[in-house]
C-alpha cells in the first residue's frame, strides 16, 4: 500500500463526506460471539461530536468524490472543479480495520458519488462490507448509503452484511429536486428505500420461525434532507419526514442546514447560510412526532408554517393551546403529561409511577429530572399555589422562560465556532 497516496484519497474524501450528517449508530445489536473484531452490541460504539452536534463517530469517508451527477447544492458534482480521488474496495477494508485497531473508530460510515452507474456503484459499497465481515471478521458498526436507482438485489445483499442502510431525500420536495437536481429522479430514490423496507419486514417475520436467520439490516433505513436550500417551509419539511416514517418505517430523518459551497443562481447566495438554531428546531418538532405523541399539523399550521427560534415547539404549542392546561398532574394520563413544556419522557414515566405513592410537589418534580421552571406554569396540584387556566397569559410566559433557553443555546452554537 501507497501510504502518502491513501493519507492523501483519505484528506479529500473524508471532506467531502462531511456534509452528510446521517451517521447515527444506534440501533444494532451485532455481536462479538468470541472471534473476530469489534462489537456493535449495546455500547459498542463510541459517539463523539463536533461542535454543532454533529455525529463523527465513526470512519466517515465516501469511496470516491466522482459523479455523474451536477446537483447545484453538491460539492461533488461534476461541473465543480475540485480534486478527485477514490478509494479501492482492499484501501477501504484496510484502512478500516487498521483505524479500529488504533481505537481510532469503532465503525465504518461508508458512502459514496455515482460513478459510471447506480448498480456500479453500490455493488463497490456492499462489496467493501462483505469483505469486512467475512474475510476480516469484522463485528463492528457499517452504516452503507444506498444508490438511488441502485437493484433490489443489491439492496438485499447490502442488508445482509451493513446495520443501517439510508438513501438521501435530498430535498423535501419534487419541485426542489427538479430546480437544483434535475438529473435525479425522486422514484430512483423511492425504490431503494421500498426494498430495504420490505426485506426487513421480511425477515423479521422469518426470524420468528428461524431463529439462526441472519438480522437484516438491525439498525433500519435512515434519510435526510438539506434545508435552506429551497423555499420549503418547515410544515413542508415535518410532513415530509412525518410522511417517510409512517410509509417507509424510517428510523431517523436527518436534517442538515444549507452550507454555501458554491455560486449558483438557483441557490442561495454565499454570504448567506441558514442558522443552525432552525436545523436545532426541527430536529425538537422530530422527536415530538416520533416520541411525544404529537402530529405534524399539530406542531405547525398553514397560518404560521416555519417553527419559531425564540422557543421550543412544544412550547410554542402549549402556549397556542392554552385551554388545554393547567395540567393536574395527580390525575393526568401519560399522553397529556408529556404536553407539558420541561417534561420530558423518562420524568412523565417517572410521574405516573411517583404518583402512586401520594401527592407529587415541586421538589419530586425537581428530583425526577423535570424543567420546572418551564413545567410550573402548566401543572396544577389543586392547590392556590399554582396559576390556574383564567390566569395564565403567554405574553407573561414567554418573559418569564424564554429568554434563557435562546442564549443558552447561542453561546452554545456560537457563529465564531467552526461548523466542523
Amino acid at each position: 500500500m501507497n501510504f502518502d497516496r491513501v493519507k492523501e484519497k483519505l484528506s479529500i474524501l473524508a471532506d467531502a463526506a462531511k456534509y452528510d450528517v446521517s451517521c447515527s449508530s444506534s440501533g444494532s445489536k451485532r455481536k462479538n460471539k468470541g472471534k473476530g473484531l469489534g462489537d456493535s452490541s449495546g455500547m459498542g460504539i463510541c459517539h463523539s461530536y463536533t461542535t454543532d452536534g454533529r455525529c463523527i463517530s465513526l470512519l466517515k469517508i465516501l469511496l470516491t468524490n466522482v459523479c455523474i451527477y451536477d446537483c447545484a447544492y453538491c460539492v461533488t458534482r461534476r461541473s465543480n472543479d475540485i480534486k478527485r480521488a477514490a478509494f479501492t474496495v482492499q484501501e477501504v477494508v484496510d484502512l478500516t480495520i487498521n483505524f479500529y485497531r488504533r481505537n481510532y473508530i469503532e465503525g465504518l460510515f461508508l458512502s459514496s458519488g455515482i460513478f459510471k452507474d447506480a448498480d456500479t456503484t453500490m455493488e463497490r459499497l456492499v462489496t467493501v462490507a462483505k469483505k469486512l465481515r467475512v474475510e476480516e471478521n469484522f463485528n463492528g458498526y457499517i452504516h452503507l448509503k444506498s444508490i438511488p436507482g441502485a437493484s433490489d438485489e443489491l439492496m438485499k445483499e447490502a442488508g445482509l452484511y451493513a446495520d443501517r442502510l439510508s438513501i438521501n431525500l435530498e430535498l423535501p420536495t419534487t419541485e426542489g429536486l427538479k430546480l437544483l437536481a434535475p438529473e435525479k429522479d425522486r422514484q430512483q430514490m423511492l425504490q431503494p428505500m421500498a426494498a430495504v423496507k420490505n426485506e426487513i419486514a421480511l425477515y423479521q417475520d422469518e426470524r420468528k420461525k428461524f431463529k439462526h436467520l441472519p438480522s437484516y439490516a438491525p439498525a433500519g433505513q435512515s434519510t435526510q434532507m438539506i434545508i435552506g436550500a429551497t423555499p420549503e417551509t418547515d410544515l413542508q419539511l415535518i410532513q415530509t419526514a412525518d410522511f417517510f416514517y409512517k410509509s417507509y418505517s424510517m428510523k431517523r430523518v436527518y436534517y442538515s442546514a444549507y452550507i454555501p459551497v458554491a455560486q449558483d443562481a438557483r441557490l442561495p447566495s454565499l454570504q448567506s447560510q441558514v442558522p443552525l438554531l432552525r436545523e436545532n428546531r426541527l430536529y425538537q418538532a422530530d422527536w415530538l412526532m416520533r416520541f411525544y405523541g404529537f402530529k405534524a399539523d399539530e406542531i405547525l399550521e398553514g397560518k404560521q408554517p416555519f417553527l419559531a427560534l425564540d422557543m421550543d415547539p412544544k412550547l410554542a404549542w402549549a402556549l397556542r393551546n392554552l385551554d388545554f392546561f393547567p395540567l393536574n398532574l395527580q390525575t393526568a394520563d401519560l399522553e397529556a403529561i408529556l404536553r407539558i413544556p420541561g417534561v420530558g419522557l423518562k420524568s412523565a414515566w417517572k410521574i405516573i409511577e411517583g404518583r402512586k405513592f401520594g401527592k407529587l410537589s415541586i421538589s419530586h418534580l425537581q428530583k425526577m429530572g423535570v424543567a420546572v421552571n418551564r413545567a410550573k406554569h402548566f401543572i396544577d396540584f389543586g392547590t392556590s399555589t399554582f396559576l390556574n387556566k383564567n390566569v395564565l397569559h403567554q405574553q407573561n410566559i414567554k418573559s418569564i422562560i424564554l429568554s434563557q433557553s435562546v442564549s443558552k443555546f447561542q453561546a452554545h452554537y456560537s457563529p465564531q465556532l467552526s461548523l466542523f
